[in-house]
Order: C-alpha cells, then structure tokens, then sequence
C-alpha cells in the first residue's frame, strides 16, 4: 500500500520580499496598479509551492485554483528601489472555493502600502469546469488561525 503524502496546512501567514524594479514603476513615478496584482499571483504561488502542493501536483491531480474574483485597496504608493513585503494567508474554504487576503508593507517603516482579496475557484484542468475540492486541497488550504493578526508584521 502507497503511503499517502500528508500536505503542510496552511495556518499561518506566509511572507516574500521583494524590491521594486524599474520595470514595476509607471508614468506617475510609482508602482503601477497592474503590477501589484502580478504580486499577488506570485506570493500565491509561492505560498502554495511551501505546501508541496504546487503546478506539478496540480497536473498529477487534473485540478487546479483559478481567480475568479479580486477585490484591491491601494492605500499608499511604492516607489523605485523599495523592499516590500508581500504577505497573504487563507482566511476562508469550502467545497468549491478557497478565499485568500493580502497584505503589502513597506519594509523600512511597516506601513501598510496595499491590501486585497480573491476568491478561487476549484476547476477540472483539462475541462475547466469547476468541481468539488480533493481533501488534498482542503487539507492544505486551512484558514489563518484567528489567534493571528495578520497585519501586524
């Protein structure tokens, strides 16, 4: 008998720092918009790839989360050559859909530069229909523990 992986949970937040480029700053001299919603992709990603249950395992599986709905606050501006920190945790699932918020400080002084939330749909890869949840993904998917204050760093 296999002996089944038993996948990290998820119950703490999950941090990745970063420094902003030339490429991630727009007109105004800031980071642009767009960019910080590829932040957010990213340190999803990397916070699922801690788990062991990144891209490969997602293939293997033939289902995967996918973005269906974000929601953005740009609160104050990042600028050329700052260390930011990116933050996200899980702070909700069900059967179909995993809720995910973030959290971008400035790493210098703490303040808080952006936050946001997206809820995640479960789908077959190679239908694309949504389906149920695989324990797999429930199991490594676990809200943030309420004990946590995930906006302070």
């Amino acid at each position: 008998m296999a002996k089944q992986k038993k996948w990290n949970e998820m119950s703490t937040v999950f941090d990745m720092k970063i420094t902003v480029q030339p490429e991630h700053i727009d007109v105004l001299g800031h980071v642009n918009n767009v960019v910080y919603v590829g932040w957010m992709q990213d340190v999803a990603t990397a916070h699922i790839s801690e788990t062991g249950l990144g891209l490969e395992q997602y293939l293997e599986m033939n289902h995967a989360m996918v973005a269906v709905e974000h929601h953005v606050q740009y609160r104050k501006a990042a600028m050329l050559g700052d260390e930011i920190i990116l933050r996200t945790w899980f702070y909700d699932i069900n059967a179909l859909y995993s809720f995910r918020q973030y959290a971008f400080f400035k790493a210098e002084d703490k303040s808080l530069l952006f936050t946001a939330t997206t809820k995640w749909a479960c789908v077959e890869i190679s239908t694309g229909r949504a389906k149920r949840m695989s324990p797999t993904f429930m199991q490594a998917y676990q809200p943030l523990n309420s004990d946590i204050d995930p906006f302070q760093l």
